[in-house]
């Protein structure tokens, strides 16, 4: 069947409180098709250096894989100064195991779900995949009996080593030069959400797996762009070659061009390409 030939579904849009911490609640923008189902759901975790952004910027490559027949499910989550790594973490694992509850209720598939993310919500979506019971993770209470565990992972020209970003935007690095300026964007943004080099290493995933550390391997597609200033390629190198020895099943796509924003455009030819890849992905693991 060609992308053309496949079943393009109405949207339905709306704002929920998945948790809420004291007097501030957090809200999930829910995507979701109109149809009996039962959809596949992924959750997603939006870029912004961890400290920046909200559950708005991917709404409409979120719109679009909808419309492919894919809930989605963007959540915003805990940043500094309402509190450091690993609390949005925490948030998101409980908003996994929120939207298992929920998905009979959306005509959702609730046994299986998966995470999405671009930056360094890529980074959030793989090491939840990773760790989906690590006790930090999973601190705050939630339904009896569903735990993280997500059935995919997806990454978008992800940052996936905090301390290989940190050292490469500072000009540490003699594998990988930034450009001019990138340091006082960026390094801010880690000592806010890590506060410390040690921590960034401890959330590195590849640095995990070298490490001996046992961790979930769940199937994951990543897809980014040839040259994508603010991520260093060697380390992306580094955690593919590290996850696929330890196991694990990633499928690695590059799509020509430069920059960030892979999917900012749903219409742009290598967005649509990326898309569809994606929607075959999680229709392969998810159903």
């Amino acid at each position: 069947m060609t992308i053309s030939e496949r079943k393009t579904y109405e949207v339905e849009i709306s704002d929920v409180e998945y948790i809420r911490h004291g007097d501030r609640s957090l809200e999930a923008t829910l995507f979701k098709p109109v149809g009996a189902g039962p959809f596949p759901i992924m959750v997603e975790v939006h870029g912004g250096a961890w400290v920046r952004g909200n559950r708005t910027n991917g709404n409409a490559p979120n719109e679009a894989l909808a419309r492919k027949g894919v809930i989605v499910v963007a959540l915003d989550f805990t940043v500094p100064p309402d509190g450091p790594y690993p609390a949005s973490f925490a948030d998101v694992n409980y908003g996994i195991r929120w939207c298992k509850t929920q998905a009979a209720s959306w005509n959702g598939r609730g046994d299986s779900i998966g995470a999405m993310g671009t930056s360094s919500g890529a980074h959030h979506a793989m090491l939840l995949g990773m760790r989906p019971n690590d006790p930090r993770y999973s601190a705050l209470p939630g339904p009896a009996g569903v735990d993280g565990t997500l059935g995919c992972v997806i990454m978008v020209s992800p940052v996936i080593d905090p301390l290989g970003r940190y050292h490469y935007v500072k000009g540490l690095r003699q594998d990988c030069t930034p450009p001019p300026g990138m340091v006082d964007r960026i390094a801010p943004a880690h000592d806010d959400y890590f506060q410390t080099e040690e921590t960034m290493a401890e959330a590195a995933p590849a640095k995990a797996l070298a490490g001996g550390e046992k961790m979930e391997l769940p199937p994951t597609l990543c897809v980014a762009r040839t040259y994508e200033a603010s991520h260093p390629r060697p380390d992306l190198e580094e955690f593919i070659a590290q996850y696929r020895k330890a196991g694990g099943d990633i499928d690695f796509t590059v799509y020509e061009g430069e920059g960030e924003g892979l999917l900012s455009d749903p219409t742009a030819p290598t967005a649509a390409q990326a898309l569809e890849k994606m929607r075959a992905f999680i229709e392969e693991h998810l159903g």
